[in-house]
């Protein structure tokens, strides 16, 4: 297996980026990596599974501040278990340190917060993942289908650890509350103290023959694919939260949420600015002069405007009804065109003879500037 790569370095980051540089760098990764824009680049879809996960650790200031300290170990599932053991000798606290990074193999193992909690509920890790769509169908709504990877409980052994036909043993040693006491003699006498015990771990139960597809923990990493609704007017960076839709959660604790950013790809030709949408539209000196009926592309299609004769270049005229919806309901924005007048270019001599006669019929000299009144 690979080692695994800077989360600062897999968004192009330095360490101590702050929260707009972070969220900025992953909207970047994820548009250049994301499937939808790849499809079958296998080299593609493991940078976006890579992109989110850094995303994932870096976007959650609890996590953020782990990796910071420890890297890796910090946000493992592994941490805090075992050798490190969470034990008095330990000068932090752990705190939550349930997440949702998994070893090659699945799922790895929760390991909880401090001793006074271990055995409670706790909600599930929230999922962050994004989701690209295009200018149309941010307006408008849609359904998009996407792809990642969730903690959920095992099938095989219903989240207990053991094998089927058998449960597991209360811990005898701590009577299965998952701490001890123990003691220590001070300068200022003899101190005691809660600690997690050791012979379980923290969890108040022995599992002597454990679940062989979880490995005892009752959780396993599944990839899930999940239809969202795109909801109409919604806009570029903005995020979607499915409840319950994140990982499972902990001791009969509730499952987490699942946060889908929202990556609009630029239209072409429109530009928005909340529910306004803009376009610009090239006409000729001459329709711009005499007026003219031209077709308006928008987002329901091309309409008919009626440009009026003597439109002055930047002109901007306003189509109603013509934008985004708003997202919360409540009509539509408008659509607002800015008048471009172009001027022409590789003209015959012909045309140029008659744009010179036309010049001076306005009192210009066709050779540049204002024609010179005669002296008498």
């Amino acid at each position: 297996m690979a080692e695994k790569r800077d989360y600062y370095e897999v968004l192009g980051l330095k360490k101590g980026a702050s929260d707009d540089e972070i969220k900025k760098a992953f909207r970047q990764m994820a548009k250049k990596y994301h499937p939808d824009l790849n499809p079958g680049d296998k080299d593609a879809e493991a940078h976006f599974k890579e992109v989110n996960e850094a995303y994932e650790v870096l976007s959650d200031a609890e996590k953020k501040a782990r990796y910071d300290q420890f890297g890796h170990a910090g946000v493992d599932p592994n941490f805090g278990a075992g050798g490190f053991g969470g034990g008095a000798d330990m000068d932090f606290d752990l705190g939550n340190l349930f997440t949702s990074i998994f070893g090659e193999n699945g799922f790895v193992g929760g390991f909880g917060n401090s001793t006074r909690n271990r055995n409670a509920a706790r909600r599930g890790e929230r999922i962050v993942t994004s989701v690209i769509v295009t200018f149309e169908e941010a307006a408008f709504g849609c359904e998009k289908e996407i792809s990642f990877s969730r903690i959920e409980e095992c099938e095989d052994c219903h989240g207990t650890g053991c094998a089927e036909g058998t449960t597991p043993e209360r811990c005898t040693r701590c009577n299965g509350t998952g701490t001890v006491t123990a003691q220590q003699r001070t300068p200022f006498g003899i101190m005691q103290s809660s600690q997690e015990c050791p012979n379980c771990h923290g969890t108040g139960k022995i599992i002597h023959q454990p679940c062989s597809k979880c490995r005892g923990r009752g959780l396993v990493r599944k990839n899930k694919k999940l239809n969202v609704n795109i909801p109409a007017g919604i806009d570029d960076d903005q995020t979607i939260s499915l409840r319950g839709q994140g990982h499972s959660g902990i001791n009969g604790g509730p499952a987490g949420d699942l946060l889908v950013t929202v990556s609009v790809i630029p239209h072409p030709y429109f530009t928005r600015d909340g529910n306004s949408v803009f376009y610009e539209l090239p006409i000729s000196i001459v329709q711009a002069a005499l007026g003219d009926e031209v077709e308006v592309p928008t987002l329901d299609g091309k309409v008919k405007y009626k440009i009026p004769e003597g439109t002055q270049p930047d002109t901007v005229f306003r189509l109603r009804g013509k934008g985004i919806p708003n997202l919360r309901g409540g009509g539509r924005g408008d659509q607002y065109v800015t008048v471009r007048v172009t001027v022409p270019t590789g003209m015959t001599k012909e045309q140029k003879e008659l744009l010179k006669q036309f010049g001076e019929t306005l009192g210009e000299n066709p050779a540049g500037g204002k024609k010179r009144k005669k002296k008498l």
